[in-house]
C-alpha cells in the first residue's frame, strides 16, 4: 500500500511539475525540446508494446511514424483536408497498414521477424524517397499546418503547443497504461516469456502478436502525425532505419517493458544530445560503449535497475524484520 502511495505521489508531483514548466519559464528553446521529447516518448511507446511487452523487435517503426507525418502531411497540404480530420485519417492509415504488413510479418519469429520488418522500413523509406508527385522526395514536404484551433482554444505559440504534445503525452500513457495491466497486457508478457508455453494454455498467440503490433503502429502514427505538425517540414530521413535505432536506443536506456521506461530515456538522451551537440559527429562513439554498459549491467535499463533495487531493498527490510510470533516459549516439565 504505501508503495502504490509512493507510486501515485511521483506520478502527480511529476504531472505538476510538467504542468508548471512553461509557467516559469519563457525560454521557447526549452518548450520546443520538451515538445519533442513528448512526442518521440509517444512513438517509443509504441515500440515498447510490441518490442518490451510481445518480445517481437520490429524495425519498422520509424516507417510507420514517416507514414503517420507523411499521411497528415499529404492530406492538408496536397488535399487540402480540414487539420483535425487529416490528423485522425493518418492515425487510421498508418494503423490500416500496420495491421496488413502484421498479417505477413507475424508469420516468421524472432530473428526473422527483425529482419522482415527491417526490409519493410527501407521500403517504406524508398516509396517516400522515389514518389516525389505525392512526398516531393528527397526535397521533402513543406507548409504543412499547425494545429487547427478548437473552439476558442488555439495553438499558435510555443506554450500552447507544448500542452497539446503533454496532453497526447499523458493520453497515451494512460491508454498503454490500461492495456498492459488489462488481461491483454498479461497475454502479452506470456507470449514473451515463452511462446510455446502461451499456446499450451489457450492463448492465440498469433492474434495477440497481431493486436499488439497493430497497436504499436498506433502510437507510431500519432507520434508521425504530431510531428509534421509540429516541424511542418518531413523529409525521408524521418523513415531511416537510423531513426528506428535512436527509439530502441530511448527504450532500452529507459528501460525496455517498463512503464516509465520511454519517457526516461527518450528524456535523458534527447537532452545530453542537446548539450552534446558538438560533439554531434562523435555521438555514436559516447552513446555506444555507455548503451553496453547498461545493457551487461542493467538489462532492464534505468526504470528497470530502480524497480529491481526497490525490490531488493524491501526484501532486505522484510528479512531483517522479527516476526512477532516468533518467540518460543518454553515449557518447564
Amino acid at each position: 500500500m504505501t508503495t502504490l502511495l509512493n507510486k501515485r505521489s511521483l506520478s502527480i508531483g511529476l504531472l505538476v511539475v510538467a504542468i508548471i514548466i512553461p509557467l516559469v519559464t519563457e525560454n521557447q528553446y526549452y518548450l520546443h525540446i520538451f515538445s519533442s521529447v513528448f512526442i518521440w516518448t509517444i512513438a517509443v511507446y509504441g515500440l515498447n508494446m510490441i518490442g518490451g511487452f510481445t518480445g517481437q523487435l520490429s524495425l519498422a517503426h520509424a516507417g510507420f511514424f514517416a507514414i503517420g507525418a507523411y499521411g497528415l502531411g499529404v492530406l492538408t497540404v496536397k488535399v487540402g483536408l480540414n487539420f483535425w480530420l487529416s490528423f485522425i485519417l493518418a492515425i487510421i492509415l498508418t494503423t490500416i497498414l500496420g495491421f496488413l504488413i502484421g498479417l505477413i510479418a507475424l508469420r516468421t519469429k524472432e530473428h526473422f521477424f527483425a529482419i522482415y520488418t527491417l526490409c519493410v522500413g527501407y521500403i517504406i523509406y524508398l516509396i517516400i524517397y522515389k514518389w516525389e508527385a505525392v512526398t516531393e522526395g528527397v526535397r521533402g514536404l513543406i507548409g504543412i499546418p499547425a494545429p487547427a484551433a478548437i473552439g476558442p482554444i488555439t495553438f499558435d505559440s510555443p506554450k500552447s503547443v507544448y500542452y497539446l504534445m503533454l496532453f497526447f503525452l499523458l493520453l497515451s500513457i494512460f491508454l498503454f497504461k490500461r492495456i498492459i495491466d488489462s488481461l491483454v497486457g498479461r497475454t502479452y508478457i506470456a507470449i514473451r516469456n515463452s511462446e510455446e508455453l502461451a499456446q499450451t494454455i489457450g492463448i492465440e498467440t498469433m492474434k495477440q502478436k497481431l493486436i499488439s503490433f497493430v497497436l504499436s503502429t498506433f502510437f507510431a502514427g500519432l507520434a508521425g502525425a504530431l510531428y509534421a505538425s509540429f516541424i511542418r517540414f518531413i523529409g525521408p530521413d524521418i523513415s531511416y532505419i537510423s531513426i528506428t535505432f535512436d527509439m530502441l536506443m530511448y527504450l532500452l536506456v529507459g528501460g525496455i517493458g517498463t512503464l516509465s521506461g520511454p519517457l526516461v530515456g527518450t528524456l535523458l538522451i534527447i537532452w545530453i544530445s542537446q548539450y552534446l551537440q558538438f560533439l554531434q559527429d562523435y555521438r555514436m562513439l559516447i552513446f555506444g560503449p555507455i548503451l553496453v554498459l547498461l545493457v551487461i549491467f542493467y538489462p532492464r535499463g534505468i526504470s528497470g535497475g530502480v524497480q529491481t533495487w526497490m525490490a531488493n531493498r524491501k526484501r532486505k527490510k522484510s528479512k531483517l524484520q522479527i516476526p512477532q510470533n516468533s518467540v518460543v516459549v518454553k515449557e518447564e516439565q
